[in-house]
């Protein structure tokens, strides 16, 4: 829950909660305006930590502290996520072997880093009439990759002027 969907002091509306103080050890089941008047006694706030909870759960702390800490461990969630892109690699059906050499080592290399990547042939003009071609590029890009290193996501498959696939990386390599 976020910081700004939690109710407070006068917003909680229900007769007896369930108090923890500002120490955070549980001062039982209680009733709402009492704990309210500690709060204010001490100078801090009374907070709903678990709405959902019968009765439900509030605490007494400074509500700005609160706020800061729960963005923080926001913050750092965010940060410790692995974010996935798409890398795309073009070829043409009549590729040169040295040409395939050097897309297959950029292919390994996304991989490598766990990005998926999108390997598509174009196809131009007169190439259209021969598509087995295309998928003959991708089925050696496949084979030399090999199964250890990705899983196809998406076979080999004819979206207008290109014949695309896409790879992920098996989720054990890194």
């Amino acid at each position: 829950m976020a910081a700004k969907d939690v109710r407070m002091n006068e917003q909680i509306r229900v007769a007896t909660i369930r108090l923890i103080d500002e120490n955070g050890e549980q001062a039982g089941v209680v009733d709402t305006k009492w704990a309210l008047q500690k709060a204010m006694d001490l100078e801090l706030d009374l907070v709903e930590i678990a709405p959902k909870a019968v009765p439900p759960v509030c605490r007494i702390l400074n509500y700005g502290k609160y706020c800061f800490e729960q963005d923080k461990k926001q913050r750092e969630a965010k940060k410790n996520q692995k974010q996935t892109r798409l890398k795309e690699v073009r070829m043409q059906p009549k590729i040169d072997t040295h040409d395939m050499e050097f897309k297959i080592k950029h292919i390994r290399q996304f991989l490598g880093e766990g990005d998926k990547v999108k390997v598509s042939v174009r196809f131009r003009g007169r190439e259209f009439a021969h598509t087995e071609r295309g998928a003959d590029v991708l089925q050696e890009v496949l084979h030399h990759l090999g199964e250890d290193i990705c899983i196809v996501e998406k076979p080999p498959l004819m979206e207008g002027r290109y014949m695309s696939m896409s790879l992920a990386p098996k989720s054990g390599k890194k």
